[in-house]
């Protein structure tokens, strides 16, 4: 319903790029009020005050769908972000995704070294950047990450700005990337780590700087967390009867819903 009331309003400010900072903050606005509709507690953690006065670079685990409307929520100042080409195909909504923020074709190494083009020069310009280093969603969110791409950490580095470690450790639970739509009750989270300096560091030192940030994002894990939530259905309590056939007398039962974690 946020989007849809706002809709016309995205198209029209998406089609000129100097309109592009009052669609994001529009954007931030329909991801706070869609998540508040959604009944959602959210739990937010600062370790420390963002840099003042400079861009980061913003690098979070991707576990959901809900990842992007949490971000835009929690993070503040006018964000680009880098998605995946496939965003921008959705129906209503890509068009203005892919004309507002990055999208990238991770198969193709052209689309790759055009997306950190981007990025470097929305670095430059002022403007942070949110990034998803694994590539896509983990296949065990809340449980372990995918491996780390290098472009994020190396990007960082050649820009001179920092990096803010961002771990959401409960977004699959409450709407994972299954097939159709499956939606738990579950409180939300989202810690802001302590932003990481990259000046002085060389491409030499990617490497181990992505293996830092890897860690202290796996870090706010919680155990309980583990796992996609099942889906739910109805189950009765007995086969019916063949026709032509008489059932069989059995004791009254009552029809379960069987739904874990619902």
């Amino acid at each position: 319903m946020p989007f849809v009331v706002t809709y016309p309003l995205q198209l029209a400010l998406s089609r000129k790029p100097q309109w592009h900072r009052h669609l994001h903050t529009l954007n931030r606005y329909w991801s706070k009020l869609f998540i508040f509709m959604w009944g959602m507690p959210v739990e937010t953690v600062r370790k420390s005050p963002l840099p003042a006065g400079q861009p980061c670079l913003y690098v979070a685990n991707h576990s959901s769908y809900i990842d992007i409307p949490l971000l835009f929520r929690t993070i503040p100042g006018w964000l680009n972000i880098m998605g995946k080409l496939s965003l921008a195909r959705v129906p209503v909504w890509g068009p203005i995704f892919g004309r507002a923020y990055i999208t990238v074709d991770r198969d193709n190494a052209i689309s790759r070294g055009r997306a950190m083009v981007q990025a470097r020069r929305t670095l430059e310009a002022g403007r942070s950047v949110i990034i998803f280093p694994e590539g896509s969603i983990s296949k065990k969110p809340g449980e372990e990450m995918g491996e780390f791409k290098d472009g994020a950490f190396q990007l960082a580095i050649a820009a001179g700005v920092p990096i803010v470690p961002i771990t959401m450790p409960l977004n699959h639970r409450f709407m994972p990337d299954v097939d159709g739509l499956r939606v738990r009750y579950s409180p939300l989270a989202i810690t802001l780590h302590e932003p990481i300096p990259t000046t002085g560091l060389t491409a030499a030192d990617a490497p181990a700087l992505r293996q830092r940030v890897y860690d202290i994002i796996t870090s706010g894990f919680r155990p309980e967390a583990q796992g996609i939530p099942e889906p739910s259905h109805w189950r009765p309590s007995s086969a019916p009867a063949a026709p032509g056939t008489t059932p069989t007398p059995q004791a009254p039962q009552k029809q379960e819903l069987a739904s874990t974690n619902s």
